[in-house]
């Protein structure tokens, strides 16, 4: 991908002029010659008064105009802008979401040339029977209507053709102007204009390839294969190819439609139940989402039944983000806001040594409390989204894409469970999966297969200390590096060992002394006998008097050691 090109090489792609012609028309003049590094007439990222008529950045309907006449990658680009509400203020978010996906549908005979390319039959051999008229448009690819010579009716996804050649000339196109964009406005090294275009590239060429879309439906399939209330359409993997893909076509109802699910004598309060649960099952036990459950995605069986369709947009988490959810949900669920600040900590997006962590679970605490025990229809998930999305921005936290796709999956679900007069409480319904995945996190099984991991990991590490320690010890001996070697803790070692060494020596000469009386003592020889008047006339040898004073000497010095040791506390 072409990260930096030269303004004059860039220009020579004809979809350069176009995209100039457009920012001129709505009034990014001075943006694009702050681009094009032509002397502009006003600097956004300068403090003072912009010049007459111009505010300091431009009104997000503005741009929403731009992206729209740009064209489909564009106004993809936007859309994926407006789930990033860690990045662009809330007008600016509003207004993306108005970008529309809808594009006049292509022609059938260029439908007819993809399809018998692809799959190397003619149309006629490989359906008996095709609609012309498309299901469904978008910027991508469109939908038809078909029926398989074995009878099942299918739905027929076509990417549409030339779009990959033009989406990777849009991306190459965005990448300029992001780099572009980045050296010349302060904002553009803030959202991280570039990291913005990789990630809408990597979407795009998922979108663009209907295999993963196929392989994307297989794995609900396998994910919800116990269950009945929740059905996923069949692929038909012959039929399949990157441009083209061939699914079970799901007769059905539209999940918005209330009335006429209460007609075909279907609880609409049960369809938002069904739709709880799954969602909670995708989080909790598969850790891969539907990330786009608009009205259009969800079909309702005539049997009761939920489907997901349309599996273009979807979402991963790893085991160690899946159990940090759970964490959350369950922190919430039981009011333990410590649970959740360790939840937030181990995932990465509060430092404790960076961060006011008291002030943040306050304000967490803020925002919280007042939706505990209330059903979906007396709760707005998206003024508790913006709360938190306030709250983010507020302390510079910066949330990885897949979490703020989980953010706003969870604002369509709380649409959804609305339109449907859902009584039932998103914690309530989660908590218990929550539990389960926790329970789960420590089983047996579990544990040794971390253990095995972290085992694998230690043994990398011991094999690349021996050329560390040898590269080490080679800048050492060459002579232009200095191995310094500090120790901390041992400035009272050599007081602490001459006071152990003291009481040693006391405790040497008490024993000596008691031997020695006790030696003298009990001698027979007696050396200097005198006579002294103590309770009448007693016979003292010098011997005697010599043990006398051993033993008293041993005795005091035994009891100063002892208490001494005492009330060092060291015993």
């Amino acid at each position: 991908m072409v990260l930096s090109k030269s303004t004059g090489r860039v220009r020579g792609i004809r979809r350069f002029g176009a995209i100039a012609r457009v920012l001129v028309k709505h009034g990014f003049s001075d943006l694009l010659d702050r681009i094009l590094n032509r002397s502009a007439s006003f600097d956004p990222d300068t403090p003072g008064k912009p010049p007459a008529g111009k505010s300091s950045y431009p009104s997000p309907r503005r741009i929403r105009k731009v992206l729209e006449e740009l064209g489909p990658s564009f106004i993809k680009l936007g859309q994926l802008m407006s789930t990033r509400a860690d990045l662009f203020p809330p007008e600016y978010i509003d207004e993306f979401k108005k970008l529309q996906d809808r594009v006049p549908p292509v022609g059938f005979e260029e439908v007819r040339s993809i399809l018998e390319n692809e799959l190397k039959h003619s149309l006629d051999e490989s359906f008996l029977s095709f609609e012309s008229e498309s299901l469904a448009a978008a910027s991508v690819a469109q939908v038809h209507l078909a029926r398989l010579k074995s009878g099942e009716n299918v739905a027929v996804k076509v990417v549409r053709p030339g779009i990959d050649k033009k989406i990777r000339e849009d991306v190459r196109l965005m990448y300029y102007f992001a780099e572009k964009i980045e050296n010349a406005f302060e904002i553009g090294k803030v959202i991280g204009a570039v990291n913005l275009v990789k990630e809408f590239e990597r979407n795009i060429y998922r979108e663009l390839d209907m295999v993963t879309e196929a392989g994307n439906i297989e794995r609900f399939s396998e994910n919800f294969k116990d269950t009945d209330e929740l059905y996923i359409p069949k692929v038909f993997w012959s039929f399949t190819s990157k441009s083209v893909l061939v699914m079970e076509h799901i007769e059905g109802i539209k999940m918005d439609r209330i009335e006429e699910l209460r007609a075909h004598g279907i609880d609409p309060e049960k369809v938002a139940l069904i739709g709880l649960h799954s969602f909670s099952r995708q989080l909790m036990e598969f850790g891969l989402f539907h990330a786009d459950p608009h009205p259009a995605n969800i079909i309702v069986m005539y049997d009761g039944r939920v489907s997901l369709v349309d599996f273009g947009i979807t979402g991963y988490l790893d085991e160690e983000t899946m159990m940090q959810i759970a964490n959350l949900f369950l922190g919430y669920a039981e009011h333990d806001y410590t649970l959740i600040m360790e939840a937030l900590e181990e995932a990465g997006f509060i430092n404790p040594d960076t961060m006011d962590l008291a002030g943040f679970k306050a304000d967490l605490k803020d925002i919280s409390e007042p939706f505990y025990g209330r059903s979906l229809q007396t709760i707005a998930v998206r003024d508790v989204y913006d709360q938190v999305i306030q709250l983010v921005m507020k302390y510079q936290i910066r949330l990885p894409r897949n979490l703020l796709l989980l953010l706003k999956t969870f604002i369509q679900t709380e649409a959804l469970g609305k339109i449907l007069g859902s009584s039932a409480s998103l914690l309530e319904v989660t908590r218990p999966y929550a539990k389960e995945l926790l329970m789960r996190g420590y089983d047996a099984q579990k544990l040794m297969r971390n253990f095995g991991r972290e085992t694998r990991s230690l043994a990398g590490y011991l094999k690349m200390m021996p050329k560390a320690a040898y590269d080490l010890l080679r800048l050492a001996a060459s002579g232009k590096h200095r191995l310094e070697v500090k120790h901390t803790g041992f400035q009272q070692i050599d007081t602490k060992i001459e006071k152990g060494i003291n009481r040693l020596t006391i405790g040497i000469v008490i024993s000596a002394s008691l031997v020695a009386a006790s030696l003298i003592l009990n001698s027979s020889q007696k050396v200097m006998e005198f006579s002294i008047e103590f309770f009448g006339t007693q016979v003292v040898s010098v011997t005697a008097l010599l043990g006398l004073v051993g033993y008293s000497m041993a005795t005091v010095l035994g009891l100063w050691l002892i208490i001494s040791i005492f009330r060092s506390g060291k015993m």
